[in-house]
């Protein structure tokens, strides 16, 4: 049982987004990268299991795009989710003035809240890229966030990477590619899990060959090896991201979701992402180590919809911890704890009921955005 987010609110939109055809014909003069199979001497982008400055989030749910019926819950399990983080390490939570009281009061003293205009929740997608360079200086990518190919309303989370960059003092670094944070999987170690779905897609980056956004993506992230997932494009507003279908565990070992029953739409696409998956090598050669971890077959029943986003791998590592969702099935949600006990042994497995998120077709790791020691 797998779903994702439909189109929420169709957009309007672009200010201070590139068009889809200057951004390809800008796009074409503008790769001076190495290509993959060769050391970046420049930036690269850590795992997400690294340690940890902060985790950042944005307090955005709207009654416009979540309905009366979601917002106050999604609000919940946002805070929900911001406090248990907090716990070990810093949150900034971007917000609404607007809502910065209500804000406040659902997550406590423990999150930092930031006052900026805003439009959604998805800080995974909205917000940089955080990488390093060998020098240890922070960098941050801005991938030009088009609402998922102009999918739903985005003027205000245009900007949000660039703002998030400048408040973390980290340099920002720009690129004609399109793209989200929740199609790129890394292993820190100089390989990728990305999904041809997302990224190869007319809506975001037209006309560019896999070749080129190879070469763009080694530079910005210090990629060597980029593992593609076919994806699934048009079946939920994120055209198939890489997050919710695969996640390293480690260097060599990658978690990934698998829907058993035929009849649902992602079984043919797990089946294949697990198949994939357990062909490939790493940038170091490693064949990799698939640990299959299936959805559950039931869920509560309240905020149950078509969009509902019942899978366990859109988990968050921060320091210490993971961070992971339940879903009222009490075998798949205690085998869930069990897989990610054994993949993080020395982490604290906490699991929250985000419901109402997974109600709006996303789950926790699409709410945040780690910004590396």
């Amino acid at each position: 049982m797998v779903t994702r987010r439909h189109f929420l609110t169709q957009a309007l939109l672009t200010s201070g987004t590139l068009s889809a055809a200057s951004a390809a014909k800008a796009f074409g003069s503008s790769v001076t990268a190495s290509a993959v199979g060769q050391e970046s001497p420049g930036w690269r982008m850590p795992d997400e299991g690294a340690p940890h400055a902060a985790t950042w989030m944005a307090f955005g749910p709207s009654e416009k795009i979540w309905g009366r019926k979601l917002l106050p819950a999604a609000r919940q399990n946002l805070a929900g989710i911001a406090r248990a983080i907090a716990v070990h390490e810093p949150v900034k939570m971007l917000v609404r003035k607007e809502d910065r009281d209500i804000a406040a009061r659902l997550c406590g003293p423990s999150v930092e809240l930031i006052t900026q205009p805003i439009d959604d929740l998805w800080m995974r997608d909205t917000g940089p890229v955080f990488v390093k360079d060998q020098a240890g200086r922070l960098g941050a990518v801005g991938f030009n966030f088009n609402g998922w190919g102009h999918k739903q309303t985005h003027e205000r989370d245009a900007g949000i990477a660039a703002f998030v960059a400048r408040a973390a003092s980290a340099e920002f670094i720009p690129t004609k590619l399109v793209l989200e944070g929740g199609a790129i999987e890394v292993d820190g170690q100089g390989t990728a899990i990305i999904a041809e779905s997302c990224v190869l897609n007319s809506n975001r980056n037209p006309g560019l060959s896999k070749t080129e956004c190879e070469s763009e993506l080694s530079r910005l992230l210090g990629l060597r090896k980029i593992i593609w997932l076919p994806g699934i494009a048009g079946r939920d507003i994120t055209d198939g991201h890489t997050d919710f279908y695969a996640r390293f565990a480690s260097p060599g070992v990658v978690v990934a979701g698998f829907e058993p029953d035929p009849s649902f739409y992602d079984h043919a696409v797990t089946r294949k992402n697990v198949e994939i998956l357990r062909q490939a090598r790493d940038a170091n050669g490693r064949k990799l180590k698939v640990v299959l971890l299936p959805g559950p077959t039931t869920v509560r029943s309240h905020y149950e919809n078509r969009d509902f986003a019942a899978g366990y791998v859109n988990f968050y590592l921060c320091n210490g911890a993971v961070i992971a969702p339940e879903f009222g099935d009490p075998t798949a949600d205690r085998h869930a704890r069990e897989v990610l006990s054994e993949l993080f042994p020395t982490r604290k497995i906490i699991q929250l009921n985000i419901d109402a998120i997974a109600a709006g077709g996303g789950g926790i790791h699409c709410t945040t955005q780690q910004q590396p020691a």
